[in-house]
């Protein structure tokens, strides 16, 4: 899988681990991602993300949002 592909199923995962955590609808969770650009920012760090696993990805996306002043 080239590396578009592999960012791409990344986001997607991270999506939907988000959805299930902070228990909002799939919908809901993919608004308040491209209202913070949280694709762009798992995109433009994949390099250290593609080492971590899907939880500390999550975590990480989790600390970004807060400081990027999303009510989480």
């Amino acid at each position: 899988m080239d590396e578009k592909r592999q960012i791409l199923f990344m986001q997607v995962r991270i999506l939907k681990m988000a959805s299930e955590k902070l228990k909002l609808s799939l919908a809901d969770t993919a608004r308040l991602f491209k209202e913070y650009d949280v694709l762009g920012y798992i995109r433009g760090y994949y390099g250290i993300f593609h080492t971590e696993g899907d939880r500390a990805i999550f975590e990480d996306v989790k600390k970004y949002l807060k400081i990027r002043g999303a009510r989480i």
